[in-house]
C-alpha cells in the first residue's frame, strides 16, 4: 500500500452563497509531482489554501503527515513549503539577507541557519547570486529564489501556485527542471492551468472545474484516457475535400489555412494511417500530417461527458 504524506477527504468551501470547492478527495504520494489541473477560478487555489493553513474549509479535512491542519496548524506549517503565483520576496534585500529571513521565520535554530541556507541555495541554483540585490534579479532568478526560501526549512511537502507563470520559455525550461529535481525527495503539488505544464512536469494528475473533481490519476493513464478528435493535413495542392470526407472514420473536413485542413474523425479507427494510404492512392500531395493538440476546454467537456456517462465504473472519481 503506497505512503501519502497528505491526505485531503471530501473537502468544501463557501465564499458567501458559492461553494467554491465540493467534496474534493485525493492523496498525494511522499515523492513526485502531483499536478492540480484546472481553469482560472476552478477551485484550485481555495484548495491549496486550505492545505496550507490559509484559511479554513467549510466542511472536510486535510491532514499533513497525519496531523489535521485545521486542528494542528502550526506543526502542519512545519512540513510545508509554500510558493504562491507570485513569490513574496524583500526586493530590497539580498539574496543572503531575504533567505535568512525567511530561515528565521520558519524557525530553523540560529546554528543551522547558514547550512540550511546554502543547501537551498545550491539546490536551487543561485549560490553565485548571494549578494545581489533581489530587485536586480531576472523574472527567472527570483522564481528561483522563490523555491530557496520554500525549501529552507527541508519541508516534506512543496506546494506551488502557477511556478511558471509570466516567464520567458528558457525560464520555464529551467524551473521545471528544479521542481523536478527538488522532488526527488520529497512531496511536490503544482497547481496551474496549463495542460502542457502538468504534462512536461507532473507524475500524477488531479484535475478540478467548478470546485469539483473530473479526473484523478497518473499522467499515463490521463495521456491515455484523453483521446485526440482532430488532426491537420498540409498538402502541396489542396485536394478535393470530399475524398477526404469519404474516408471511414471521418467525421469533417475544414480548411484551416491555405493547403492545410482540420480532419475531425471518431477515435479508434486508426485515421492517421488510413489517410497517409489515402494520399498516395489519390495522389493528394501530403506534406504533413499530425495530431492537433487538445486545448483544456475541450479536456473538460471530454471528461465531464465521459464521467457523466460511466460515473459507477469510473477509476477516477473514486479515491484510491
Amino acid at each position: 500500500m503506497q505512503d501519502f504524506i497528505a491526505n485531503i477527504d471530501n473537502l468544501s468551501h463557501k465564499y458567501s452563497k458559492d461553494w467554491a470547492i465540493r467534496n474534493i478527495s485525493f492523496n498525494i504520494a511522499k515523492k513526485g509531482i502531483l499536478g492540480l489541473l484546472g481553469s482560472n477560478g476552478a477551485g484550485k487555489s481555495t484548495t491549496m489554501n486550505i492545505l496550507c493553513g490559509v484559511i479554513n474549509q467549510t466542511d472536510g479535512s486535510a491532514y499533513i503527515d497525519g496531523i489535521n491542519v485545521r486542528e494542528n496548524p502550526v506543526e502542519a506549517k512545519k512540513l510545508i513549503g509554500f510558493l504562491p503565483q507570485k513569490a513574496p520576496l524583500h526586493l530590497e534585500l539580498t539574496v543572503d539577507e531575504y533567505l535568512i529571513h525567511c530561515a528565521h521565520l520558519r524557525s530553523i535554530p540560529s546554528k543551522k541557519v547558514t547550512e540550511a541556507l546554502e543547501i537551498a541555495k545550491q539546490k536551487c541554483g543561485i549560490s553565485h547570486f548571494s549578494k545581489r540585490v533581489l530587485k536586480n534579479l531576472s523574472g527567472g532568478y527570483q522564481q528561483r529564489v522563490g523555491l530557496a526560501q520554500a525549501i529552507i526549512h527541508n519541508p516534506k511537502l512543496v506546494v506551488l501556485d502557477e511556478p511558471t507563470n509570466g516567464l520567458d520559455p528558457n525560464q520555464i525550461i529551467e524551473v521545471r527542471k528544479l521542481i523536478k529535481e527538488i522532488a526527488k525527495d520529497r512531496a511536490v503539488i503544482l497547481s496551474t492551468h496549463i495542460l502542457s505544464e502538468v504534462q512536461a512536469t507532473c507524475d500524477d494528475i488531479v484535475m478540478i472545474e467548478h470546485g469539483q473533481i473530473v479526473f484523478k490519476d497518473t499522467l499515463h493513464a490521463f495521456n491515455n484516457y484523453i483521446e485526440p478528435s482532430s488532426l491537420i493535413m498540409e498538402f502541396e495542392l489542396l485536394p478535393n475535400l470530399e475524398q477526404i470526407r469519404d474516408e471511414h472514420g471521418v467525421i469533417d473536413v475544414e480548411v484551416v489555412h491555405h493547403n492545410k485542413v482540420k480532419v475531425e474523425f471518431q477515435p479508434e479507427t486508426q485515421i492517421t494511417k488510413k489517410l497517409i494510404h489515402a494520399s498516395v492512392q489519390n495522389g493528394w500531395s501530403l506534406l504533413e500530417i499530425y495530431l492537433e493538440k487538445t486545448s483544456l476546454d475541450s479536456v473538460f467537456a471530454q471528461l465531464s461527458n465521459k464521467t457523466k456517462g460511466n460515473q459507477e465504473s469510473s477509476n477516477y472519481l473514486n479515491t484510491p
